[in-house]
């Protein structure tokens, strides 16, 4: 299948296609002749939903607007629109074309550049801890899924108990006329998430508490259900993504409908989209914004390269990168205009126009907002709450199931012959227990404190060094070369500049700029400090220890001979089918011979290698 060009980003010689190229090669089946070639998606519709369940999911709908709220509402959005453009969709692409041009998963992938190996395996250790708070955040949301069941929302009215505070009920429209002066203003919705469901009110200090033994079933019950759901592979996942990837749409749309119809409504929204320009100066929003992209398209982390690695070789991933990535920003905006629609509302019915003092910036605010509009609504408020905390429910799984299915895929191109449901087994015990930690009533600062050492900071890293082994040592002018063997298309200037230099200097340069000024989570000693910058170094320490392994392992003789060798593609890279690898190789000599090779890639190499398979 020919690629569906985007005339803006392709270019006009797109259709300037070289006679050599075997874009009408059709993709490889599972009887082609080669025993080795791994399983396959039914079709590409499949794909296409399974990555927009990933990569459309928790982050967009409660990760979005908390890291949008804490860093001022439309201070953020307009940074992180231009990192979605610049770093975000060249980076998703990339990732699609690596995956499925060679066929291997997010370690395995490094084949491409075997000294610098250690990126996949940092991103293998990020991805654990990600998958640890996720699925804990996604059992927060079953845990207000059961408790709908009750006959009344039970956030909905103030629990008697709660006499230390002045309490609205979160069903009044109203609000209160008059309060006690000396004591704080709060909503039932998040009293009810910090008393009754996490206990995060009852912390003194740095407590970290205990985990509750509820969410902890919520939780077990979360990874039974994934457990049952990757046992199969993608076979499993890839048919219930066409529920997984769609559902959520129905339920948010309506929600929006009426959010944006409460009084005030209007003044949080604008709130969200007013910018302000002189936050374009604070690096903090910068980095928050790049981490944001991140999380969710779910990129730097290997779960766009495992899953494009079971697409045929053919597949049109320009036109599901362009989906999927607008898709994925049309769902970030439209969850947080929902949630800053209800702080607006919120500030409204509390005579609060500072909307930091109306609900407080952390992990839980989805969990805070949203129960919060839900117990306003006059007909059937609890099948309605049935319905959205289902929706986050299958956001979750989605995105956590790609996060998962990215670790399985690169354990088993390491080790072929061990069993899936061995490996999902393992990974689901882990999982689960190391989940406990983020069941705790500090839970919300756990998170953030994980998140700033051993995620964000590591996939900045990481992504640096990412980029500089696809573009600079593999180079982008291969890159488009292998584009053009598999789809049959060109790649215009503006693909080729942001790979090259715009998005690994934007990336760098944020990434020095936050290690200098960025501020460091907030309620933890220094001894907890000292232990985040250790999660990072061991997060780090495979991309050195990978490179010094695989550089003294080089046949050659002499320090730079073994690096150059080191960063050379192995002799299998490209095609996994045998018949279209031995067309790559013919394709590659012919374009060896033009002499076009980055300044990068000649001082590394003398002369390109190209390795031709006998059948």
């Amino acid at each position: 299948m020919s690629g569906v060009l985007n005339q803006t980003f392709v270019g006009d010689d797109a259709s300037e296609t070289n006679n050599k190229s075997v874009s009408s090669v059709e993709a490889p089946s599972s009887d082609s002749g080669s025993s080795g070639e791994r399983e396959k998606w039914n079709n590409g519709v499949e794909f296409l939903l399974s990555c927009i369940a990933m990569s459309v999911g928790l982050g967009n709908v409660w990760k979005f607007p908390s890291t949008a709220f804490k860093n001022g509402g439309g201070a953020f959005v307009i940074p992180y629109l231009i990192v979605l453009l610049i770093v975000g969709r060249p980076v998703y692409y990339l990732e699609m074309v690596m995956g499925q041009f060679s066929s291997r998963g997010s370690v395995k992938v490094y084949d491409v550049s075997p000294i610098m190996r250690g990126i996949g395996i940092g991103q293998m250790i990020a991805m654990s801890i990600v998958i640890s708070y996720y699925a804990a955040t996604i059992a927060v949301a079953i845990r207000f899924f059961f408790a709908s069941f009750s006959s009344e929302l039970p956030w909905a009215t103030c629990d008697p108990a709660w006499t230390d505070v002045n309490c609205i009920n979160s069903s009044s429209l109203t609000g209160k006329s008059s309060f006690n002066s000396t004591l704080p203003v709060e909503t039932s919705a998040e009293l009810y998430y910090s008393r009754s469901v996490t206990g995060e009110a009852f912390l003194v200090g740095d407590e970290i508490g205990v985990p509750d033994w509820k969410l902890g079933l919520c939780l077990l019950f979360i990874w039974t259900c994934m457990t049952f759901m990757l046992i199969k592979g993608i076979k499993g996942s890839g048919k219930i993504s066409y529920f997984l990837a769609l559902f959520p749409y129905v339920v948010m749309i309506f929600f929006a409908i009426y959010c944006f119809t409460l009084e005030g409504a209007m003044d949080g929204v604008l709130y969200f989209i007013k910018p302000e320009w002189d936050q374009l100066l604070n690096p903090t929003v910068w980095k928050e914004a790049v981490s944001q992209c991140f999380f969710s398209l779910s990129i730097c982390f290997g779960g766009v390269i495992a899953y494009s690695s079971f697409n045929s070789f053919s597949n049109n991933i320009y036109r599901d990168a362009m989906i999927i990535s607008w898709l994925d920003t049309f769902t970030s905006l439209l969850s947080g205009a929902i949630v800053f629609a209800i702080i607006g509302h919120l500030g409204f019915i509390t005579n609060e126009t500072d909307y930091t003092k109306v609900v407080h910036p952390g992990s839980g605010l989805t969990f805070i907002t949203y129960p919060d509009a839900l117990a306003k609504f006059e007909h059937v408020p609890n099948l309605f709450s049935l319905l959205f905390f289902f929706m986050l429910f299958v956001l979750g799984i989605g995105s956590n199931t790609g996060i998962i299915t990215s670790v399985i895929t690169a354990i088993r191109d390491q080790f072929p012959g061990w069993k899936n449901w061995h490996i999902v087994l393992v990974i689901s015990v882990l999982g689960f227990s190391s989940g406990l930690l983020f069941i705790t009533p500090a839970s919300s600062r756990l998170i953030e404190y994980v998140d700033f050492y051993g995620v964000t900071f590591v996939t900045l890293t990481l992504a640096v060094a990412e980029l500089i082994c696809f573009c600079w040592i593999y180079g982008v002018e291969r890159i488009c070369r292998d584009i053009e063997f598999m789809l049959g298309v060109k790649t215009s200037i503006l693909w080729r500049w942001c790979w090259k230099y715009v998005t690994p200097t934007v990336i760098a340069v944020i990434l020095v700029v936050t290690f200098i000024t960025g501020d460091k989570p907030k309620g933890f000693s220094f001894g907890y400090h000292v232990l985040g910058w250790t999660i990072y170094a061991i997060s780090i320490t495979p991309l050195i220890l990978w490179a010094i392994w695989n550089v003294a392992s080089q046949p050659e003789s002499g320090l730079w001979r073994k690096i150059v060798s080191a960063s050379r593609p192995l002799a299998d890279w490209g095609p996994e089918n045998i018949s279209l690898k031995k067309k790559y190789d013919d394709f590659i000599d012919d374009h060896q011979r033009t002499g076009t090779r980055n300044a990068f890639q000649r001082i590394f190499f003398t002369q390109e290698k190209s390795y031709s398979v006998n059948i």
